[in-house]
C-alpha cells in the first residue's frame, strides 16, 4: 500500500472525505491548507445527473466571474481589417487571419482563450483538430465566436470562464486564488454555480447537481452542501 507523504497527511488533517460542508466553512478549509510556495488555483467540481453522450444532455457555457480569476490570460483573435484593429486596442496578445491559422495549425499555440469574427470561421474550421481536443475552439454559444470583439476580449481577460461537461458527467473550472478573500471566492463560487444550473439541459432528469466539492491546486477535495451555493 503506498504511503501518503507527509505533507499530504497534514493538509487532510481536520477534512472529513465524506462530511458536507456550508460554503462559508469549506473556503476557510481549503485556504488554510493551500500552503504552497505559490499562489495555488481554487478549483470546483460538480457531478451532474447527466449524459453527455446524449445531444439534450450536453452543459456548456461561459460565466464572467465577479472578481476575475486571478490569473492572466492571453487572448488570441482571428480578424481581418477593422475588427483586428479593435482586437489590439482591446488588448488582445495575438490578432491575425491567415497567417494566424498557418501558425496553429504548426502546433505553435502560444494564448489560453481564442476568439474569432463571424466570418472568420470557414479558416478557424480547419483548426478543428487542434483547438477542439484543448476547449478552444470558438463557439457563438459561449461569446467567442462574434462581431463585438471588444466586449468578448474584455470579458476572457476580465474573468469568463467556459465550461462543458465531461463524459463522466462532471464539470471543473479554477474560480480564484488562495490569496483571494473568502467572499470573493463564495461569490465566484456561487456565480458558477449558478450559470451550470441555469445550462441544465431539456434531457437532464432526477437530480441535475448531485455533489459539489472544492479544492486547492496541492489540497485535498471538500464536500459542499449543494444548499448553501445559493444566497439566502
Amino acid at each position: 500500500m503506498a504511503k501518503i507523504a507527509k505533507r499530504m497527511q497534514k493538509v487532510r488533517e481536520g477534512v472529513s472525505p465524506v462530511q458536507y460542508y456550508a460554503l462559508p466553512e469549506a473556503i476557510a478549509l481549503i485556504k488554510a491548507r493551500a500552503i504552497a510556495k505559490f499562489d495555488e488555483t481554487i478549483e470546483v467540481a460538480m457531478n451532474l445527473g447527466v449524459d453527455p453522450r446524449h445531444a439534450d444532455q450536453m452543459v456548456r457555457g461561459v460565466v464572467n466571474l465577479p472578481n476575475g480569476t486571478g490569473r492572466t490570460v492571453r487572448v488570441a483573435v482571428f480578424a481581418r481589417g477593422d475588427k483586428a484593429d479593435e482586437a489590439r486596442a482591446a488588448g488582445a496578445d495575438i490578432v491575425g487571419a491567415e497567417e494566424l491559422v498557418e501558425i496553429v495549425q504548426g502546433g505553435q499555440i502560444d494564448f489560453d482563450r481564442c476568439i474569432a469574427t463571424p466570418d472568420m470561421m470557414p479558416l478557424v474550421g480547419r483548426l478543428g483538430k487542434v483547438l477542439g481536443p484543448r476547449g478552444m475552439m470558438p463557439n457563438p454559444k459561449v461569446g467567442t465566436v462574434t462581431n463585438d470583439i471588444t466586449g468578448a476580449v474584455n470579458a476572457s481577460k476580465g474573468g469568463a470562464v467556459e465550461f462543458r461537461v465531461e463524459k463522466a458527467g462532471i464539470i471543473h473550472a479554477g474560480i480564484g486564488k488562495a490569496s483571494f478573500g473568502d467572499e470573493a471566492l463564495m461569490e465566484n463560487i456561487r456565480a458558477f454555480a449558478d450559470a451550470v444550473i441555469k445550462a441544465k439541459p431539456s434531457g437532464a432528469k432526477g437530480n441535475y447537481v448531485k455533489r459539489v466539492a472544492i479544492s486547492s491546486t496541492m489540497g485535498p477535495g471538500v464536500k459542499i452542501d449543494p444548499a448553501t451555493l445559493s444566497v439566502a
